[in-house]
């Protein structure tokens, strides 16, 4: 996953024109053993510690959106129309892989 989205920023990135009016810099203190596991994994995606950074904290961001969507989403939930939908009568069996554990 870090790959693909790796590739996508770095392909936003290379289509934007990068200048200092839409970067900007933040001072960011980490333990020394955070910062030390940072770089061997940044290192082993074969992306700088920055990049690796912005990445993660893009998939979180991200991860916030869809939470707020599927909540915003979720208020809109109908569970009697639900329960008729799953037991009526002329429904068909899962198929292979979608039945419940």
């Amino acid at each position: 996953m870090i790959n693909s989205l790796h590739l996508y920023i770095s392909s936003y990135w290379e289509n934007q024109k990068m200048n200092d009016m839409n970067m900007s810099s933040f001072p960011l203190r980490l333990p020394r053993s955070l910062k030390e596991e940072l770089a061997r994994v940044s290192q082993e995606d074969n992306t700088s510690m920055n990049q690796f950074i912005t990445i993660t904290i893009a998939e979180k961001l991200a991860m916030f959106k869809a939470e707020a969507f599927f909540e915003k989403r979720s208020q809109n939930a109908n569970y009697d129309t639900f329960d008729r939908l799953m037991n009526r009568d002329h429904g068909e069996p899962p198929r292979p892989g979608d039945e419940l554990f």
